[in-house]
């Protein structure tokens, strides 16, 4: 347990990161996905019904109704818990996954768990908790089962968020012992741990060392959306916030990063595709790529503050009616016949992934 004062700051922050990811520029100007450079190929004569498409698929040992998880946000405070407590509502009722954002809060001060404790409103969601690696490290491996234990999660994401931790003001400036303690997390937890970068990509090298301890689902949270580093830097002065400038588009476009990790560890390691998704073309496209689910956060959170709950399903609607679209437009009837259509790869893409294949 820490000081209070720590605990107000942290909550603190967490308001100021909301009010940042409301109205605020994080999405650097010229960092793209690259999904752009991807092209799925139409079919002219599907021999299709739109009812006939099929999008379910399996998380964690649960059912979802579609390959989507509402990514890890925010928690800890008043005004994150009415968030995470009209986006969970969503996810049970439109099947999909929900993804908390760190439990830090929660795990500085225990008092802040009513914004993370959910499942009354999820009975049957997919629910992630959350926490960053270093406070994995220094909180150990019966801690961070607890935080899961203690809001009935499905499983526990480890965020990685070396860029944000560096830009931020008050942020961790020492990132030894993430492997290790992630391979005690992955035998401790048995297959409830997923790895989750935080807008700046999973390359396929470290991929495949987390999967060599153990971890059996990622997820790569390329660049081209919500840049932490740049939220940081909004929040920063001085040389943070100049430092912070030159790296807020740093990362891995999302687009090489789900399609080089899903080359690097094969098709039995579970993949969720986040960083910069916007609506179903773009779920359509990573799912091709190889991911198993599709994570998307500010367009739905943005809905929400804008127009509450019933802003948030409309948006989650027109999502999940564009993924639809695109697997009848290309003949698939499901996400494995989708990924078995031919598609073109295009311009810088073309260059990221022939650059990651020698590292991998």
């Amino acid at each position: 347990m820490v000081d209070e004062l720590t605990a107000s700051r942290t909550a603190q922050r967490k308001d100021s990161h909301l009010d940042l990811c409301a109205t605020g520029d994080v999405e650097p100007a010229g960092v793209r996905t690259l999904l752009g450079d991807v092209r799925l190929v139409h079919c002219a004569l599907p021999e299709l019904a739109l009812s006939e498409v099929h999008l379910a698929t399996r998380l964690f040992g649960k059912a979802l109704r579609a390959p989507l998880m509402v990514t890890g946000m925010t928690g800890g405070t008043e005004r994150a818990g009415a968030v995470n407590r009209d986006l969970a509502r969503l996810a049970e009722s439109a099947g999909i996954a929900f993804g908390l954002g760190s439990q830090r809060a929660m795990l500085d001060d225990l008092s802040r768990a009513g914004s993370y404790r959910l499942r009354d409103l999820a009975p049957t969601a997919v629910i992630m908790g959350n926490i960053g690696l270093t406070q994995a490290v220094r909180s150990g491996v019966d801690a961070c089962r607890r935080l899961a234990d203690d809001i009935q999660a499905d499983a526990l994401a480890v965020h990685l968020n070396a860029g944000q931790e560096l830009t931020q003001p008050e942020g961790d400036r020492d990132f030894r012992g993430g492997y290790e303690v992630l391979g005690k997390l992955a035998r401790a937890l048995e297959g409830r741990l997923l790895v989750k970068e935080t807008g700046c990509g999973l390359s396929p090298a470290v991929a495949r060392r987390l999967v060599g301890l153990g971890v059996g689902a990622l997820d790569v949270s390329g660049a081209g959306g919500t840049s932490w580093v740049r939220v940081e830097q909004l929040r920063a002065s001085g040389v943070a916030a100049e430092v912070g400038q030159t790296f807020s588009g740093w990362g891995i476009p999302t687009a090489a990063a789900i399609a080089s990790v899903r080359r690097a560890v094969g098709p039995g390691v579970t993949l969720v595709a986040s960083g910069g998704l916007r609506d179903g073309l773009e779920a359509a496209k990573v799912l091709a790529l190889g991911a198993d689910v599709a994570g998307m956060a500010l367009p739905l959170f943005r809905a929400q503050q804008a127009g509450g709950y019933e802003g948030a399903e409309r948006a989650l609607e027109t999502v999940l009616t564009g993924l639809r679209h695109a697997l009848l437009l290309t003949g698939s009837r499901d996400v494995a016949a989708l990924r078995a259509q031919p598609r073109v790869l295009t311009g810088e893409l073309k260059d990221w992934l022939a650059a990651l294949a020698a590292e991998a």
